[in-house]
Order: structure tokens, then sequence, then C-alpha cells
């Protein structure tokens, strides 16, 4: 797996954990996404990673709000689109199959069932074998989330069982420091990128809450790449929110700069993840 000289910035926005009331920031109407959106790809963002909200500010799988923003974002952004196969952890599996009906560029697509806190998030092999073909199919490239290091041999079964995904392109995103997940630290995050199959060929970071700095930083030293927002992190520093997820892309695009391997293009990132051109 070559190191790629620029860096993939994904924003992950809004997820599914946060209340709006708590969070007033916290971008859930179609506008605020398009807004942030626009800002974020300013800021050095490449690619968007969406959960969507109703018009209560409530987690949402419905085809009507997933198609709305995918072909606004498509038509005021150039950014690639990937939408989340996970909902909340209480969606039904039937129910997240149908994100792909949305037509987005790409959709996540988890490597396992993890304890997210108080929660779990079902994740089991058959759900991950569909998603996986039906991905294939209509030609959507998937970010695999691996949340742990059992989900990095899951990712290699997927690969041995199916082939490679539409594109021929594997990208993987390490999700750490999700209480119940791998923890949020340099040498953890080692440990999975030493066991990624040889099929990958590109992989992000993610660092939940305080540990986003370090496994950006690290990401960024072992020629990985990073996804941050406040799906993620609320917190800019200790006793600073995060008022907008442009805080949280314009860092990490310096970080990257930083290590001379500066934020890539949109252009770039379709080429890096094989996108199929939808425009």
């Amino acid at each position: 797996m070559a190191t790629t000289p620029g860096t993939l910035i994904t924003v992950a926005p809004t997820g599914a954990e946060l209340d709006k009331a708590d969070f007033p920031q916290l971008p859930t109407t179609l506008e605020e996404l398009v807004e942030t959106a626009q800002r974020c790809e300013a800021a050095g963002a490449a690619m968007i990673h969406l959960h969507i909200r109703d018009g209560e500010h409530r987690p949402t799988l419905d085809h009507g709000h997933l198609k709305a923003a995918v072909d606004a974002l498509r038509e005021q952004t150039s950014l690639v689109i990937q939408l989340s196969t996970g909902g909340s952890v209480h969606d039904p599996l039937e129910q997240r199959l149908t994100v792909l009906d949305a037509e987005p560029d790409s959709c996540s697509l988890t490597c396992g069932t993890t304890n997210f806190g108080d929660d779990v998030f079902l994740n089991p092999s058959g759900f991950m074998s569909d998603l996986y073909v039906q991905a294939q199919e209509r030609e959507v490239v998937p970010e695999f989330e691996l949340f742990d290091l059992g989900h990095v041999a899951s990712l290699a079964r997927l690969i041995d069982k199916h082939g490679l995904p539409f594109g021929g392109k594997v990208h993987v995103d390490f999700v750490t420091g999700v209480p119940g997940g791998m923890p949020g630290t340099p040498a953890a995050l080692m440990a999975g990128v030493a066991m990624l199959p040889a099929e990958v060929t590109s992989w992000s970071a993610t660092g939940i809450g305080r540990t986003h700095l370090p496994i950006a930083a690290a990401a960024l030293a072992a020629g990985g790449h990073l996804r941050v927002g406040m799906e993620d992190n609320v917190v800019f520093a200790r006793g600073i929110p995060v008022e907008h997820n442009a805080q949280l892309v314009e860092r990490a695009a310096h970080l990257a700069e930083v290590m001379q391997r500066p934020a890539m293009s949109t252009d770039d990132a379709r080429t890096l993840l094989a996108i199929k051109p939808r425009r």
C-alpha cells in the first residue's frame, strides 16, 4: 500500500447520537447541512459522511430525506457523498440496507458488531455480506468502518468471499475511542494498520472525543487519512466547544499541511476511491 502524498479529509458533521437541543450548532436541517458542506469543502474536506435527521431533528433513514440531502449536496458542492448505513443503533437491519436507494457515491460498511457505550451496534455477518454485494451491484464504493481488531479480520473474510468492491479500491476507516471498541491510542491504531489485508489501498482514522488529536497525528505520520467532525467530537479544546464543523476541518487541513501531505481535492479523492461519476 503506497503512501498517498495528499490527505483525504472526511467530515462527519452530525451523527446520530447527539441531541440538537443540547447542541444547537449541530447541523440537522437540509439548509444547515448544505451550508456546512460548502464551508467544510472550502476548508479542505473532500468527502462528507452523512447521518440524516427528520423535521424533529431525530435520526432517520427515510428515503425522501436521504435522497433530498444527496441531491442537494451533489448540486451545490463537489464533495464525495457518503451515506451512513449504520443509521442509529436502534434502526433495523432491513431498513439500513435501503440507504443505497438514495444513490450516494459511497456508503459506510461496519465490519462487525460493537458495544457502543450502553448500546449494541449490530452488524452480523449476513448483513455485512448483503450490504457488500448490494454496493457492488449498485456501483457504490464502501468505506469499511473498523471499530476493533476483529473487524480487520472480518474485512479480509468479506474480500475473500465476495471479491473486490466496485472500482477495485479498498478504503477503510479506523473508528477509535468508542466506549466498547478499540482505544484511541497510536499503539492501537498501528496494530490495526499492521493487520490490514493486502487488498487495502488507503485508510483513514477517527478519534472520538479527546482522542481525536493523537489519532490524527498518528494517522498523518503513518501515511493515513483523516475523518473529523461533530459526529465524533464537539470539544475543540479544553473548555472550548466546537461551534462549526469547519473549525475541525481547518485544523485537520493545517496538520496535514504541516506534515507536507496537504488536503487533497475532491477530484483526487474520487480517483483515490474510484468513485463512479454521478453528476
